[in-house]
């Protein structure tokens, strides 16, 4: 059995490992996206935004299945059960393959509805949006049965082989647009080289798939018993998997039918990059989702104090660099985007590092319920959110425009991370969560936010604020380190800042 102190060394190394497969995709995408967006034009890099938000939302045909693996593997790995297990992976990808074209056909056959009515695009690059929908219908059965791979790959903890990919991959969705842009291919050309990327992608994930899997090259079959299995748990978190790209995508799909396609790129921009600043709490929760799926009921109380101790780390770390980014938004833009964005995307930005906050949070719970095999609980909580959201953004971004898009996606992750914390009560012990300087914890985030908040209204020159803003930082830090973490945190952040340095050396 392996001891609390390896396992928590063991975690520590997931969670770096995670975060640099998030982060590096983050660097490239601030540092291409300027590029891509002055090559393609603002209107085209509207269209491409879709392109990206009908990736996500093929997510809907998966029917769950791809969470139902990560869970099942996991525990079919933990009784030791091959048979089982090969049994449920192939089943797997075999729904998921048939989804995919079903998926596909769907896409394909409303692809010159949503060029020509849905969205307002110039009268000269709708036949170029709707070939660019059709290669993406094409490739909804590649996206969906990748899905079923890489759910194998982190049931059995190979989060580096995991990121190994999913970093290069996405990577290259800001890299491959400039450098179709340097071979002369318009938008089409671009998309399609995306496609390719995406099955080769699928393919690194299966042959690591045999890699850690061996026994998985033998009979290929599909277990009918393991297809009510897969779709009995997958079928609430499919209620989810169409209800979260309809709202995690609704905003800009509304910008772009009830303002313009411009100005979806003056939404999406901003919105691309503040929403990969979940990468710390992806990075745990990707961590922690085949613990809380493998966990019997004696070990749950056990799991408290990781839970408590995973939804600290995010507060400590996430809250002030919000309040660093809403300080500095129009300063970021200008430097990043120009001075254009700066104008027009200052407070949407600002909006949505708040939500981002909120959205990081709601992950610990959201993984905690899908773990302990409860996807009904956030599967209802979806659907209360969505007949909310949709009149509410709609209202929103009539009349406020891209601003109002922002605010109804803010709103509406709050809500979602409300009522994710307040279902986790039933699963957790509220003495173990509040204890261990969670409260102490509370108190400092709290007064940092008041004197980064008093710094953004007092005003004065980038300098000024630059300085004052790190001597807040660091004696947070210090406040942190000595009032409101314990033994066993400062053990757990030792261990992980040994592992980042490791990584970036190379001896880890």
């Amino acid at each position: 059995m392996t001891s609390p102190t390896t396992r928590g060394g063991f975690r520590a190394r997931n969670i770096v490992i995670n975060f640099f497969g998030q982060i590096i995709p983050l660097v490239v995408g601030i540092i291409a996206m300027p590029f891509v967006i002055k090559g393609l034009g603002v209107e085209s890099f509207g269209i491409l935004s879709i392109a990206w938000m009908l990736l996500g939302y093929f997510t809907i045909f998966d029917l769950g299945l791809g969470r139902a693996t990560t869970k099942f593997i996991a525990e079919e790995l933990k009784k030791g059960e091959i048979d089982s297990l090969r049994s449920i992976f192939w089943t797997s990808c075999r729904m998921n393959l048939v989804l995919g074209f079903i998926g596909g056909i769907i896409i394909a056959g409303i692809a010159s509805f949503l060029a020509g009515y849905v969205f307002k695009i110039s009268p000269g690059l709708i036949d170029a949006t709707r070939t660019s929908f059709f290669i993406l219908a094409a490739s909804c059965p590649i996206v969906l049965v990748s899905i079923a791979f890489r759910g194998a790959l982190e049931a059995a903890e190979r989060f580096d082989y995991v990121n190994s990919v999913s970093a290069v991959s996405s990577s290259l969705n800001f890299l491959l647009p400039i450098a179709g842009l340097l071979m002369g291919f318009d938008i089409r050309g671009i998309i399609l080289i995306l496609m390719i990327s995406r099955l080769c992608s699928a393919l690194a994930y299966l042959l690591l798939c045999f890699r850690v899997f061996p026994f998985l090259k033998g009979s290929i079959s599909i277990n009918f018993i393991h297809i009510r299995r897969l779709l009995k748990y997958g079928g609430w978190v499919s209620v989810s998997n169409v209800i979260n790209p309809v709202i995690t995508y609704l905003d800009r799909f509304l910008i772009g039918s009830l303002i313009s396609i411009a100005a979806v790129t003056y939404y999406a921009a901003p919105y691309e990059i503040v929403t990969r600043l979940s990468i710390l709490a992806m990075s745990i929760t990707m961590t922690l989702f085949p613990s809380f799926s493998a966990v019997n009921v004696a070990e749950r109380n056990s799991l408290s104090g990781l839970y408590s101790r995973s939804i600290k780390l995010l507060i400590v770390f996430m809250t002030p660099l919000i309040a660093i980014l809403v300080i500095f938004a129009k300063n970021i833009l200008f430097l990043w985007l120009g001075v254009e964005f700066a104008e027009k995307s200052t407070v949407v930005f600002q909006i949505l590092a708040i939500g981002i906050l909120m959205n990081s949070l709601a992950q610990i719970p959201y993984a905690l319920i899908q773990g302990f095999g409860h996807p009904d609980i956030t599967a209802k909580f979806h659907l209360i959110e969505l007949m909310l959201y949709i009149p509410l953004a709609w209202f929103l971004v009539w009349k406020l425009g891209i601003v109002g898009g922002a605010l109804a996606w803010t709103i509406r992750v709050t809500l979602d991370s409300l009522l994710l914390f307040a279902a986790s009560i039933k699963f957790i012990s509220l003495d173990i969560l509040l204890d261990n300087g969670f409260k102490r914890c509370i108190s400092l985030v709290s007064l940092t936010i008041c004197v980064l908040l008093g710094l953004y209204l007092f005003g004065g020159t980038i300098l000024f604020k630059i300085i004052i803003s790190g001597g807040v930082l660091i004696l947070f830090a210090i406040a942190v380190w000595y009032y409101a973490l314990d033994v066993n945190e400062k053990k757990l952040f030792s261990t992980t800042t040994q592992q980042f340095i490791g990584l970036i050396l190379g001896t880890k």
